[in-house]
């Protein structure tokens, strides 16, 4: 064997090395802890703000679930809060009675810890309304890991919160202050964001938020009155925000929140975000 063929097959020997280590290096990349989860996120919309997402692991979590007493709440979960099944994680924004809805009777019924701004927990805690070990304070800025893959960071939301408890020694309502609303971030087990608004007005931070966190989508209050009406929503995601989607939620359940669908659609007009509408009920994957 002459020595450009003995040269020939040294390049060879080494190029088909190179090619097995590389594909050796690829498959490790793919099986390495902590690889993305390959599985879509669902998420159902109870009506209000109410959200029942199902993460890429599997999880259930429950946001604001206004449920036996909501007027859009679809069926069956009206009349039967088992229905929802069995919930991992339960977060409240504020306490007004359509975001709080049945979120003390939920966490009892899936021995499930409700998670929520630390002023909105405690009264509940100390009106019995809510056992202490299912209650867990948190405030603005501040991030919780409450299941494996799944961290949750409180933001900023505009608005105000407060408890309505019906006294059973008196038999009236009385009104407690319930600290303040959050929104709050929600990364999943495949690095997917949600930022869920909340109650909200405008604020300038929502750039600030956008910037730190990067949501994927925000589920976003349209209706007016109470929160951003679609003009307001529209402006924050063209000029701060900038999510890849958005989910309009928070109208069509109130006659003080007027807001339509179609004025947020005519307001989001020229932006790149796509506005992904949903009924109550119905189910979308991620």
């Amino acid at each position: 064997m002459n020595y450009l063929s003995r040269m020939k097959m040294l390049s060879l020997g080494l190029l088909s090395a190179w090619l097995m280590g590389c594909a050796s290096l690829s498959a490790d990349s793919t099986s390495a802890p902590g690889a993305p989860v390959a599985n879509k996120t669902e998420l159902l919309w109870l009506g209000q703000a109410g959200f029942r997402i199902k993460t890429p692991g599997g999880k259930m979590i429950l946001i604001d679930p206004w449920i036996t007493n909501g007027p859009k709440t679809p069926a069956p979960y009206k009349t039967d809060l088992s229905a929802l099944g069995k919930i991992d994680l339960l977060l409240v924004t504020h306490g007004h009675v359509d975001h709080l809805g049945d979120a003390p009777d939920i966490a009892k019924l899936n021995n499930t810890v409700l998670y929520g701004p630390a002023d909105m927990v405690t009264p509940l805690i100390t009106l019995g309304m809510l056992p202490a070990n299912l209650g867990h304070r948190f405030n603005k800025t501040g991030s919780v890991k409450p299941l494996p893959g799944i961290k949750v960071t409180a933001v900023q939301a505009e608005h105000s919160s407060l408890i309505v408890w019906k006294n059973p020694a008196t038999g009236k309502n009385e009104s407690h202050p319930a600290g303040e609303a959050m929104g709050y971030i929600i990364e999943l087990e495949n690095g997917f964001k949600i930022w869920h608004m909340g109650d909200t007005g405008l604020f300038g931070d929502m750039k600030f938020i956008a910037d730190r966190y990067k949501p994927d989508l925000v589920l976003m209050p349209i209706g007016g009155n109470f929160t951003m009406d679609p003009e307001d929503a529209a402006y924050a995601i063209k000029t701060w925000i900038n999510p890849k989607r958005v989910i309009p939620m928070h109208y069509n359940s109130n006659p003080l929140t007027p807001g339509t669908l179609a004025e947020f659609q005519a307001a989001m007009q020229g932006s790149l975000t796509e506005v992904v509408p949903m009924k109550e009920g119905q189910t979308l994957s991620f």
